[in-house]
């Protein structure tokens, strides 16, 4: 069988005398003095001879720097991320462009990620600075997510950044999948799109066999020759989760035409050709999956596309199944005695009624001082998955598991995932444990960490813990404070509680203590500052038969949140005590928002009346990157380049969590609740992981990491290796107090410094270089598996609407922009867009400066949080999306019920 491998770093920098390796420049840069090497200095000390030697050592700088292996100062010199500050990593080659000044050869040349439009032009996101445009005759070959060298022009009056890609540097697509087309002629009918855009990309027809890509970005066609096909379905395998849903359903299809068995189906294709000026790629078909619109498909078809490791090698699963053998029952003396029994405890484990794999499980419990006591114990991984080993290489590889509606595709092997690392009721298994004690106002008054073994006496489920929680006796006594958070109890409820007592009499009591202890810890988080959205996600479900029946909103009882509050709880405390510890660590970090993001959220929390109260604030003016590529398309487009408009942003905000949480606050079970709180998730930046604590904002935490799933997450398994290392090499598992009160990182007072304690970056069980660049490779992984999963539930939403074309909706606008607004549908968790060109009893124009798009007659205004009623138009499936029209007969009303004021014109049309 042949093993899927994750995607092949393709290395395109062309070979010559000069072959110094990244890991060789970096240590000789690290050498010299102050962890900088200047250009000169490099090429005397490198012996290098002519200009070709040279310019392979500028390319190999500008790429180390695209990931962020070295900085660059200055045109002239480079140094290792260390040895400069953030603040001063600003070039002096920056300097002289702003000021206007010629740049030389050397200091025009930049490095980023290629992202592909599919009108053709593109534009490559560098390191630092604004995005470089790329018409699309200078895009030289290269695809959708490379890595490429510019040789940036020099900036237009406007200050925009444009240029051509010289080279790539390393390919991120050996694969691509796509549907497959025989040659014309060949019982094919050529459709409009096949017709459709190669003049336009400068290659001729397509005469032989083809796949055209699903990622429009992907520009033109994969050439197929002849001999290149191989017909190999995608098969099942023991080390692939499948859903019941799946299997009900598995894939089954027979060619239309047996002469033609390809025509129209879905293939993965290896790239033997990248594509150049004028010529499209070649390939071979390496899977074929089968009809895009038939059952689990579309799950193959994004696993692919996004280049997820879907397969274990052969010899990853047969060292999983070797260490999977090593029990609690062999163990040696010495580690049993190294390790807390907490055995003859009732502890549980609290999933949903899905779930394969436990990695926690808790228990709370009063102390005598009136304190809780909060346990929480995580599956030990890392004591089967060893440094180095096979299964380790290959989670680090995967980064993190990714969970489908249907299937998932585990970070490690099941026989360790859903066995031996799986914390299965009555069974003993090893874990890493937190205990913390907790006072009456949900304060860490104390912890410890240590290393354990336990036996879980229940599996409970989401479900039959919230019922308990609903049918509580508590709730009666403690009306004014249960009643908030659990409802009603149904008969439903009564008949699931006397259900677990009559099991274990025991647990409904023990359930009631999580929810008080929660209910503190939550309290206490709110105090803090942190922010709540509460945004739900979609569900699909499906009928007994597989098929979807319903895409609806996700249910977030107490049941879940109690056990956010402990798994939050326990991950502050493993990262303050490594912190403590003085070595380098791995964190979970959340920076503040960036400048443009909040005042842009401020502009449209004023229509609404609301504001994060931020007040009068210094400003400068800069130009939208959104403006700037309105402009660029414009004049890529043939119809010439317009204006750019300047922008008065802040040069900084002092914003804090305290007034997202406020704000949090004042629009709960308001109309607009749904509508700010997106929005203000958008303004945030992404979380991220870090060899360097900054903090985690949306927490309002000062030192925060991952540390509760280490099935799932390559991060977690690390912090379990770095807990271990300085637990036996002596290090004291207890911690101090960590208060609500404590200083954070965005507050005046600030934090102390995050790296005191640390003498040596080489310092503690894995270097901070290693960890750096594991922190990396894991929040690429997460954001690969978020997209991943992002996709599927488009597509699943496009199969779910197709037979609902003409179906009329209630729905409110999401959001307004110079093309259409986008709805969201009341009974359906389900988005779509309604372009302003299906406007119809008006000439209706984006009005950026309050976000509405308004009649030029009738002054009708639709705005953010209206209600509106719409027809399904069509499903784009080729742009993933739904277009929605406006309901003949309606008009736009406002949420208060208040009807628009036409708008004052100036003449007349």
């Amino acid at each position: 069988m042949r093993e899927n491998r994750p995607p092949v770093i393709l290395d395109q920098m062309s070979g010559g005398p000069y072959s110094r390796s990244d890991r060789e420049l970096m240590a000789r840069v690290r050498r010299s003095a102050n962890g900088r090497a200047g250009y000169k200095q490099l090429v005397r000390e490198l012996g290098l001879g002519g200009g070709r030697e040279r310019r392979l050592l500028v390319e190999q700088l500008t790429r180390m720097v695209a990931r962020g292996d070295l900085v660059r100062l200055d045109g002239e010199s480079w140094a290792v991320p260390e040895a400069v500050r953030p603040a001063k990593a600003a070039t002096a080659a920056d300097k002289r462009t702003d000021a206007g000044e010629p740049r030389s050869g050397r200091e025009r040349l930049a490095s980023g990620r290629l992202d592909l439009h599919r009108d053709g032009f593109g534009f490559v996101r560098p390191e630092q600075g604004e995005d470089i445009f790329i018409p699309p005759n200078e895009i030289s070959g290269a695809m959708q997510g490379d890595l490429v060298l510019v040789d940036e022009a020099p900036p237009g009056r406007d200050g925009r950044r444009s240029g051509r890609i010289m080279r790539v540097l390393t390919r991120r697509n050996p694969t691509v999948v796509g549907i497959f087309h025989y040659a014309r002629g060949q019982g094919r009918r050529r459709s409009t799109r096949d017709r459709g855009d190669y003049r336009d990309l400068g290659l001729n027809e397509p005469r032989g066999n083809f796949v055209r890509p699903f990622d429009e970005r992907v520009a033109g066609w994969i050439e197929i020759p002849e001999g290149a096909e191989e017909v190999a379905a995608a098969s099942e395998s023991e080390h692939r989760m499948l859903g019941e849903e799946a299997r009900a359903q598995r894939a089954q299809w027979e060619p239309k035409d047996s002469r033609w068995p390809l025509e129209g189906l879905a293939v993965d294709v290896e790239l033997t050709q990248f594509p150049a000026a004028g010529r499209p790629a070649r390939g071979r078909i390496l899977e074929v999956l089968g009809p895009p619109d038939a059952f689990g498909v579309d799950v193959e078809i994004v696993i692919r596309k996004h280049h997820l490791p879907h397969s274990f090698p052969t010899k990853v699963i047969a060292e999983a199944h070797e260490r999977a053998q090593e029990t609690v029952a062999r163990l040696e003396e010495d580690e049993l005695a190294r390790r807390e029994d907490f055995r003859g405890l009732p502890i549980v484990t609290i999933d949903g009624e899905t779930a394969r794999d436990f990695d926690d499980a808790v228990l709370v419990r009063p102390l005598e001082n009136g304190n809780t006591e909060l346990q929480v114990h995580i599956a030990d991984v890392s004591w089967y998955v060893q440094p180095q080993s096979a299964i380790d290489t290959e989670a680090r590889v995967r980064g993190t598991s990714v969970y489908f509606p249907d299937r998932a595709v585990p970070m490690l092997p099941h026989a360790l995932s859903s066995g031996m690392c799986s914390l299965l009721p009555n069974e003993d298994r090893l874990v890493q444990s937190c205990v913390m004690e907790i006072d009456l106002r949900g304060e860490i008054v104390a912890y410890r960490v240590c290393e354990g073994i336990i036996r879980s006496v229940r599996r409970c489920t989401y479900t039959s813990v919230q019922h308990c929680l609903n049918a509580s006796p508590q709730r009666s006594e403690n009306r004014d404070e249960r009643s908030s958070v659990t409802p009603e109890p149904t008969a439903e409820d009564f008949a699931e509680r006397e259900r677990v007592a009559a099991e274990q009499p025991e647990m409904p009591a023990a359930f009631d203590a999580m929810l008080e202890l929660a209910l503190r810890l939550n309290a206490k988080r709110q105090r803090r500052g942190s922010i709540d959205f509460d945004l739900p996600e979609p569900v699909v479900e499906f009928d007994p038969d597989g098929n979807m029946k319903a895409i609806v909103r996700s249910e977030r009882g107490w049941s879940h949140r109690l056990i956010e509050e402990f798994m939050l709880s326990a991950n502050e405390c493993v990262a303050t005590w490594l912190r403590d510890q003085g070595i380098p660590s791995i964190y979970r970090i959340h920076e503040m928002p960036d400048p443009k993001r909040i005042v842009e959220f401020e502009e449209t929390a004023a229509s609404f009346g609301q504001t994060l109260g931020i007040g009068a604030l210094p400003v400068k003016r800069i130009t939208m990157k959104a403006d700037r590529r309105a402009s660029l398309r414009s004049s890529a487009r043939g119809r010439g380049s317009r204006d750019v408009r300047k922008h008065e942003i802040p040069e900084r905000i002092p914003v804090t969590p305290q007034m997202y949480q406020r704000l949090v606050r004042r629009i709960s079970g308001h109309p607009e609740e749904r509508i700010l709180a997106y929005l203000m998730l958008r303004s945030l930046k992404q979380a991220r992981y870090a060899e360097q604590n900054e903090g985690h904002f949306a927490l309002a935490s000062p030192c925060y990491t991952h540390f509760t799933s280490p099935i799932r997450r390559y991060p977690d398994l690390i912090v379990h290796r770095l807990l271990r290392a300085m637990l036996r090499d002596g290090g004291d598992p207890r911690g101090a107090a960590i208060r609500s009160d404590d200083p954070q990182p965005w507050k005046e007072q600030g934090i102390r410094d995050q790296g005191a304690g640390i003498k040596n970056a080489s310092d503690g069980p894995i270097a901070a270089q290693e960890l750096s660049d594991i922190a990396v490779e894991s929040s690429q992984a997460e954001r690969r598996a978020a997209d991943a999963e992002r996709e599927l539930m488009e597509w699943k939403k496009m199969r779910f609407m197709a037979d609902k074309v003409g179906d009329d909706f209630k729905a409110i606008i999401l959001s307004v922009t110079k093309y259409g607004f986008f709805v969201e549908l009341d009974e359906l968790f389900i988005e779509g867009l309604v372009p302003i060109g299906s406007l119809v009893g008006d000439h209706y124009s984006f009005r950026d400066t309050d976000r509405t798009i308004c009649g030029a007659r009738t002054g009708y205004c639709f705005r953010v949080g209206e209600r509106v009623e719409v027809i399904l138009d069509r499903v784009d499936r080729q742009q993933m999306r739904l277009q929605f029209a406006l309901l003949p007969g309606t008009e736009p009303v406002a949420t208060s019920g208040v009807r628009k004021p036409r708008l004052k014109r100036k003449g007349g049309r």
